[in-house]
């Protein structure tokens, strides 16, 4: 290859760069302004019929949740916290009260 020819090739790999980086802009400035757009004309007709849009109303349930949760625990915990520890009195349980488990595979002789 000739040097002038190198060179013409490296402009236009130039400019075809350049020229994606603007596009990638251009879709992304507009990706942007429909976003605005949108968010505008929600909060418009939340304000013309008196009520919150949807996605407000999810995430305020969600917030009361993970604060109801938060406190004092999932339900089922007794009201402890996770990192509460409980100490409970071991004792052993004897054998012959338990029921024996066999499977299909080993039958009791």
């Amino acid at each position: 290859m000739s040097a002038p020819h190198g060179w013409f090739g490296r402009l236009w790999r130039g400019l075809f760069g350049l020229l994606m980086a603007l596009a990638g802009l251009v879709f992304l400035v507009s990706l942007m302004l429909a976003g605005l757009i949108a968010v505008a004309l929600l909060s418009l007709w939340a304000l013309l019929t008196g009520r919150k849009p949807a996605p407000v109303v999810v995430f305020q349930r969600f917030r009361q949740a993970s604060t109801r949760f938060g406190q004092a625990g999932w339900p089922g915990s007794g009201g402890r916290a996770a990192g509460d520890v409980v100490d409970v009195q071991a004792h052993e349980v004897p054998e012959e009260g338990l029921p024996r488990v066999t499977s299909p595979d080993h039958r009791p002789k």
